[in-house]
């Protein structure tokens, strides 16, 4: 495992030293970090349409952030993907994250979105990078609920019709030899290991659609969230460590209760401040051999960002688990024999 690591998505801003990227990899640095993902969609950050077409603007980013001592870990377009399939009861509210000129128009979203994700596969292999990071977009979303009662078919020609709109741009990560992680999160069609699985056989288990695990998003619904990594880890290929806590009460539960998120059951925390049992999570990614980057991705509805963000690289570097290299009891082993072992075994 490598890290500690931070997605910039969260600190990004007008004001110094969030604003470039020379300033804000020099910040993460300076609170331990040894790795940054980046958002493509911030131009403050990260041009994608000239990190596609040029690998000499790949190779000017992987300097300004070397400088600092930073790797890139992935690329992000969580919200280009959100727009590759976006119902359209939802259209008005993603229109934001569309550029002004397509904005209330729904295809060219969704066009647009697609065309993004290909350039980030391009922009991916001119940075020498294995994975990236997105989200699936929903067709389905606003029907999770079963009522009223969903028409036969309508799931399978949901995911489907998912497929269809991915399958090409998992054909572009496999040109470049990139895997597409996927964040499994509420809103999206593809939120835990069934959604996942349904993907899957509508992309004929495609070698590059693979999972970005976050443990809150599970908590949140709450999935066994340890389980999931021994069920799945073989398609795990990044990893966001994000906290939270499920606190339900005998006024509102998983769906929440429309209450804001400071008054939900359900709540994102900083790191430590939350429920999950990060030693665990990290003894599964060893004991499976996971070897992509820990990312801090901070949202907490209490917690100042930046005091989250300079206790999340300690906290993150506390529970990496180095290797052994050799068993605990060796001290008290004896050399192998065939005989011996026979004679023990009373043949």
């Amino acid at each position: 495992m490598k890290g500690p690591a931070i997605f910039l998505a969260q600190f990004a801003d007008d004001s110094a030293p969030y604003n470039e990227l020379s300033a804000i990899t020099a910040w993460a640095a300076s609170l331990g970090y040894r790795g940054v993902q980046i958002p493509t969609w911030d131009n403050r950050l990260f041009d994608l349409e000239k990190a596609a077409a040029s690998k000499t603007y790949c190779d000017e980013i992987s300097g300004v952030c070397s400088e600092a001592g930073i790797e890139i870990t992935e690329l992000s377009t969580h919200l280009q993907g959100q727009l590759v399939a976006a119902h359209p009861a939802y259209g008005e509210m993603f229109d934001p994250f569309a550029p002004e000129a397509i904005r209330g128009d729904e295809k060219a979203k969704a066009e647009w979105a697609a065309a993004q994700v290909k350039l980030a596969a391009r922009a991916s292999a001119h940075l020498g990078l294995d994975a990236h990071a997105t989200f699936s977009g929903a067709l389905l979303w606003h029907t999770f609920y079963p009522w009223p009662q969903r028409p036969s078919g309508l799931v399978e020609e949901g995911f489907a019709e998912l497929g269809r709109r991915w399958r090409p741009l998992l054909d572009a990560f496999e040109d470049a030899g990139v895997d597409a992680c996927f964040e499994l999160h509420p809103g999206e069609d593809l939120h835990d290991g069934a959604t996942f699985e349904r993907f899957l056989e509508t992309v004929d288990d495609h070698p590059r659609a693979n999972i970005l695990y976050d443990p809150s998003h599970f908590m949140l619904q709450q999935l066994d969230y340890l389980q999931f990594i021994d069920l799945y880890h073989e398609r795990i290929k990044a990893f966001h460590v994000k906290d939270a806590e499920f606190n339900p009460t005998g006024r509102a539960g998983v769906y929440g209760g429309y209450l804001d998120w400071t008054d939900r059951p359900g709540r994102f925390r900083s790191l430590g401040d939350g429920q999950i049992d990060f030693v665990a999570i990290f003894s599964k990614f060893a004991q499976h051999g996971y070897d992509g980057w820990a990312v801090l991705e901070w949202e907490c509805c209490l917690k100042h960002p930046e005091q989250g963000a300079a206790e999340g690289a300690p906290f993150i570097a506390d529970h990496m688990i180095r290797l052994t290299d050799k068993a605990f009891d060796d001290f008290a082993g004896s050399d192998a024999d065939a005989e011996k072992n026979r004679r023990i075994l009373g043949l």
